[in-house]
């Protein structure tokens, strides 16, 4: 693997669990509670970011490769994954009080 690759893996990381941290809506707009409407909107704007980030470090590297449905389907599953650890501290270990 090259270091666009674990530099891709890191921000993926991060960035699906960014919108469980924030009380605001896109980091900018403050709410007064945040549901998981919300937090999905976020998770999903965030999936786009890292997707666009990944096709501009493959263009930079080499051509980009045109994919099928299934490889989108994947990718979004495994960013689903990426973002249990923030989903867990939001739901789950968050005492009520502070949501």
């Amino acid at each position: 693997m090259t270091a666009s690759m674990y530099i891709l893996l890191a921000v993926a990381l991060i960035a699906a669990n960014l919108p469980f941290i924030s009380r605001r809506l896109l980091w900018i707009f403050p709410l007064r509670r945040k549901h998981f409407g919300h937090h999905f909107f976020e998770w999903l704007v965030c999936f786009g970011l890292v997707g666009l980030f990944a096709y501009a470090l493959e263009a930079g590297s080499s051509t980009v490769h045109a994919q099928g449905w299934a490889f989108y389907v994947v990718v979004l599953c495994l960013f689903a994954v990426c973002a249990f650890p923030g989903f867990v501290w939001r739901y789950f270990w968050r005492s009520k009080h502070l949501a």
